[in-house]
């Protein structure tokens, strides 16, 4: 692997689990369940984020941009 490659994929799983943070945050302060979920099953954060964009929105697009890279990568 290329030392690019492993700087964008690194980089892009980063960002991937800073969006998850950010989500786990959002989804704590809105409902305890949500909170709950969010960390057993990170999966259902971003269905959570997708029903609630008003409030979770930044962390889509920053869920989006870490998979942009590792496309990328």
């Amino acid at each position: 692997m290329e030392a690019t490659s492993a700087s964008l994929l690194t980089f892009g799983l980063a960002t991937l689990f800073l969006s998850w943070v950010l989500l786990l945050i959002q989804s704590w302060k809105e409902d305890y369940a949500w909170g709950l979920c969010t960390l057993i099953l990170p999966p259902f954060a971003y269905l959570y984020a997708l029903f609630r964009l008003d409030k979770a929105g930044q962390s889509v697009l920053l869920a989006v941009a870490g998979l942009v890279l590792i496309g990328l990568a």
